[in-house]
């Protein structure tokens, strides 16, 4: 059973649609990606998980409880925004601990190693944090709580690379315990690292859904290719596209679908080098919203 199930879920302000016939669900044990640009309706699908907002249309479960009917599922949900307000004149030490235990969560010998890992000072005053410590005060109070459904929207916004990979680390330790993330962004080479799958969503619809191998149809691949002879013709052909040129060597991406057809217009050529690059959730990402504005 899906501990998030999502089922044509739309969500209207007046005349304009937020969000559109939206459906997903997430497997226990399941880091979920949920990306698209600022906009595109992520933040607005999971306030509508959390039951910040009404839906419109539609319904949402979590561990098969009704978020509409049954306000229960909140104890299974640990979430985390991407603009974190605290409580100002709170030390992060006392939120921390006031959200401990306003979940019923006791394990102070986590909650250290959490504020040591973040390399957060938690008894400075949350007013004088900056952004990155407000988020690592939210971050550190989620890892600290036992849900089985974490919601992450932006989660590293603020944060430096180091803290990234740290909570890189701890969704990674989530998924062994078998844990369910939900990990909206749109930091499309962090939900390359961690994500089973994938929905991309545009304009408040979902465009593709699944595993990365599974869009490939909708990939480019790079290639990087050097030749004593003049090679530019190539930059002309239909499925070749952002060309960038490196003293002799050509650095293009080539669509999925035509790269038998482009190695057959390279055997025309005396090629000196070849070298290529595996797609990219990025490539796949701008090659999909390119094809469909």
């Amino acid at each position: 059973m899906p501990i998030l199930e999502i089922k044509e879920v739309t969500k209207n302000y007046g005349d304009f649609t937020a969000v559109e016939d939206v459906s997903m669900a997430i497997e226990p044990g399941e880091v979920y990606g949920f990306i698209g640009p600022n906009g595109a309706g992520k933040s607005t699908t999971i306030r509508m998980i959390i039951g910040a907002i009404g839906i419109t249309k539609g319904q949402i479960f979590v561990d098969d409880m009704d978020v509409s009917k049954d306000k229960k599922y909140l104890s299974k949900i640990s979430y985390v925004p991407g603009d974190v307000s605290l409580w100002p004149n709170l030390t992060g030490m006392e939120v921390i601990n006031f959200l401990m235990a306003a979940r019923g969560y006791k394990d102070t010998k986590r909650r250290d190693e959490l504020i040591e890992t973040f390399r957060l000072d938690p008894h400075k005053k949350s007013k004088t944090y900056s952004k990155g410590n407000r988020q690592k005060v939210a971050l550190i109070s989620a890892f600290c709580s036992d849900a089985e459904l974490y919601i992450f929207d932006e989660p590293t916004s603020g944060l430096d690379p180091l803290m990234e990979h740290t909570f890189h680390e701890e969704v990674k330790r989530l998924k062994q315990e078998g844990k369910s993330v939900l990990l909206s962004s749109h930091i499309l080479s962090e939900v390359e690292k961690l994500a089973d799958r994938i929905s991309i969503i545009k304009d408040g619809k979902i465009v593709e859904s699944g595993r990365f191998s599974e869009l490939s149809h909708i990939t480019r691949m790079k290639y990087i290719i050097e030749s004593n002879e003049d090679i530019s013709p190539i930059k002309q052909l239909d499925y070749v596209h952002n060309v960038e040129e490196e003293g002799k060597q050509l650095h293009l991406l080539v669509d999925n679908e035509s790269i038998p057809d482009f190695l057959n217009e390279l055997k025309t050529y005396k090629i000196t080098h070849l070298e290529t690059e595996p797609a990219k959730l990025e490539d796949i990402f701008l090659r999909f919203y390119e094809a469909s504005r």
